[in-house]
């Protein structure tokens, strides 16, 4: 079985849940041209893409809610519905994660030294293209049931890349002989914050490999 969608009822639902996993991959983007902003110094710039983040994830949460009733109002797909709540729930969390790093950047106004610039700036991008490719592994679970797991391998792939700059990240900030300890522990802690978007990816692409295996039995 390679479609999840097949009548023209189900085509209503499968237009809003191409929407919603639009909105998640457009949530990555404004989330990667965010800390790039914030990272050149350019604060009216970080907070237009916070804003447009936030109204963002408004309406993807509004239209995730559309999707579940229309579920059950139509009574469709029984047998996978379950799978489509579940990944839609996980779904949201990315977008999620990614509002609320850009929501602790506005509040805590992290000081990020020259020397730490471009390394956050690739772990920000690495966090990206996860949800890039969770966003194109979730539309083939509903299109293409055969591509799901060379999107999710993407997926994977550009997690351990995340993992990889953090921990290069950490050893320069605990390194460093000109940072305070306090400070030390709070770009560690941004560290960690950058790097959620790309763990969020990774369940969703765990939940993914597991729906797919059930589709294909």
């Amino acid at each position: 079985m390679q479609k999840l969608f097949f009548t023209d009822r189900t085509k209503e639902i499968q237009i809003g849940i191409d929407n919603f996993l639009a909105d998640i991959e457009h949530s990555g983007l404004i989330f990667l041209e965010g800390v790039k902003a914030y990272l050149a110094g350019e604060i009216g710039r970080f907070e237009n893409y916070r804003m447009e983040l936030s109204d963002l994830e408004e309406a993807a949460d509004a239209l995730r809610r559309d999707i579940k009733v229309k579920l059950y109002a139509y009574m469709l797909i029984p047998e996978s519905r379950g799978d489509v709540l579940g990944l839609l729930e996980t779904l949201d969390n990315v977008i999620d994660v990614c509002h609320k790093v850009m929501e602790q950047l506005s509040v805590e106004h992290p000081n990020i030294p020259d020397m730490l610039k471009q390394d956050f700036t690739e772990l920000a991008k690495y966090s990206q293209l996860t949800v890039e490719a969770v966003a194109n592994a979730s539309r083939a679970f509903f299109t293409q049931l055969k591509l799901v797991s060379n999107f999710v391998g993407k997926v994977y792939f550009y997690e351990h890349e995340v993992d990889k700059m953090e921990d290069i990240i950490k050893r320069k900030i605990f390194d460093s002989k000109d940072l305070e300890l306090s400070q030390k522990i709070h770009l560690r802690y941004f560290t960690d914050r950058l790097a959620l978007p790309s763990d969020e990816s990774e369940a969703v692409a765990e939940r993914l490999e597991i729906s797919a295996i059930k589709r294909k039995l």
